[in-house]
Parts: structure tokens; C-alpha cells; sequence
């Protein structure tokens, strides 16, 4: 009897891929986690994945016909790296491919905007998940998660614009049905949460659900980038900036339905993000 093919879940112990790793396996779905270290995860075999290192390629793709695709992290230009990769994965018998992108990235923008537009003419079948910033961005170790805890703020150059916030456990879920379902999306889906909220908005749930003091802090565009240039490149540092900037401006002051609409379920609130994850 032929083994069923597995689903190769690029980043496989980040954010959103241990979610759909976890989501695949729960649904008794075959999974190769790749990642750079082959960190083991349970129910899936783990397997060493690195975009630089296209030695690493054949043996992540050995078995699959689907990928869940996260972009190499910080990179530019992940173009670069990516379709050298989707095209051996094509070559390998790879058919549907579902890509982690950005709502503030259309096909043929910037960064991974220049591989959603090569996708459907690489794929039988796909699908490129376009969310808006992760409610994620606000625990652990990240910058606003840091500043909250040291000094009380968040820090952006987003002004009084409306962000449609998205937990990414529903990003997940979404990823895991554009995954399996019978038919691929064959699209790019906006994902946003229920509501749009500015980071005032946010500093002021996350006072009252924890008991904190935490307010939104205005920067400029400049010094914006220059903060996030002492720890990333300065262009990368300069294209994070200006989304900040297209925020200021209105452009992700939206909701959709998709999350509801493919996995049946509302998205979940910030509110309850931060009453569950926000210590």
C-alpha cells in the first residue's frame, strides 16, 4: 500500500507554522516540519529546512504535494531564494502550495509580493494568505511586547490608523483548510479579525484587561526606522516603517469575512487574545 504524501510546513516552530503543523496533525494529516534546527514536534517528522542552504532542499521535499510556505525571515528579496525552490518543488511533484504573506503586500509588490505573483503560475493548485498584523505581535519577545513590559508603550509611526488585528490561531485554521480542502482557493485571502483598532485601542484593552499603564506612543517615520535598524537591515527597517506609515494613511482599515466564511467560525477579539496571552 503506498504511504499517503505528506504536507511540508515550512518554519514549522514559528508563529503560525507550529499552529497549522499542529492543526494537521490533530486531522490525521502526514506532516514534514522543516525548520533550520529539525526541532522534533510531535506527530510530524522533522526535517532540516533552510532557504540558504538549497543542500537542505531535496530531502524536505522528498514525499510531499503540498507546502505551507513561510518567507525566509528579515529578507528583502525572498524571491530570490524561494523560487529557485518552488520550481524543484514543482519538478518534484509538489501541486498546491499555500503562502504566508501580507494584507499590506498585493501580488507584484514588495518582498514576497514578487512570489505571489509567480504562484499560480507555478501551482495546479493555491492559495496566498494575506492577514493583517498578528494580535501575536503584542507577547513574548517581540519589540511592542518588550517595550510594553519595559517601559509601558508601544511605539509605532501608525498614528490614530485602524489595524484589523488577527489572532493567528485563526490564520492557522484558515491555512490548514486552504490546505486540504478538496479544492484550493486558487486566490489570495485577506484575513482580519472582527474589528479594526488602533494601537491607542490597543494599549488601552491591554491596560484594562491586565491592570498595567500602557499608552501608545507616536513616532515619526524616521524614527521608526532607525529603531528597528538597530537590530534588522536598514532597507528591511525602511519597508517595515513605511507600512506603519500606509496605516497613518488608512490602509488597513478593513475587515473581512474569510475567516468565518472557510473555517466556520468568527475570528477571534483582541480582547480575548489579551485576556489569554498577555501576562
Amino acid at each position: 500500500m503506498n504511504t499517503p504524501s505528506a504536507t511540508l510546513v515550512i518554519g514549522a516552530t514559528g508563529t503560525t507554522g507550529r499552529r497549522v503543523t499542529a492543526g494537521l496533525t490533530e486531522k490525521g494529516h502526514r506532516v514534514k516540519a522543516a525548520g533550520r534546527s529539525a526541532t522534533p514536534v510531535e506527530g510530524a517528522q522533522a526535517v532540516r529546512f533552510d532557504w540558504n542552504e538549497p543542500a537542505t532542499w531535496d530531502e524536505a521535499l522528498t514525499g510531499v504535494d503540498r507546502a505551507y510556505l513561510i518567507p525566509p525571515i528579515g529578507s528583502s528579496d525572498p524571491a530570490a531564494v524561494m523560487l529557485p525552490f518552488l520550481r524543484k518543488a514543482v519538478a518534484a511533484g509538489m501541486r498546491r502550495a499555500v503562502l504566508l504573506s501580507s494584507s499590506a503586500i498585493p501580488a507584484g509588490g514588495p518582498a514576497v509580493g514578487q512570489v505571489h505573483e509567480e504562484l499560480p503560475g507555478l501551482f495546479e493548485e493555491w492559495a496566498v494568505l494575506r492577514p493583517s498584523w498578528f494580535m501575536q505581535n503584542f507577547t513574548g519577545s517581540t519589540p511592542h511586547a518588550r517595550s510594553i513590559r519595559e517601559d509601558g508603550a508601544i511605539l509605532t509611526a501608525s498614528g490614530d490608523g485602524r489595524v484589523g488585528f488577527i489572532d493567528a490561531d485563526d490564520i492557522a485554521a484558515v491555512a490548514v483548510r486552504a490546505l486540504t480542502d478538496e479544492k484550493a482557493p486558487h486566490t489570495d485571502l485577506i484575513l482580519t479579525g472582527p474589528q479594526t483598532l488602533s494601537y491607542g485601542d490597543v494599549a488601552a484593552t491591554i491596560s484594562e484587561v491586565t491592570g498595567r499603564s500602557v499608552v501608545h506612543k507616536h513616532l515619526t517615520f524616521e524614527e521608526l526606522r532607525d529603531r528597528w535598524a538597530a537590530e534588522i537591515p536598514l532597507d528591511f527597517a525602511g519597508m517595515l516603517a513605511g507600512l506603519d506609515r500606509a496605516i497613518a494613511g488608512g490602509a488597513e482599515d478593513r475587515t473581512t469575512d474569510t475567516v468565518e466564511r472557510l473555517t466556520g467560525r468568527p475570528p477571534g477579539t483582541l480582547r480575548a487574545f489579551v485576556e489569554r496571552e498577555v501576562k
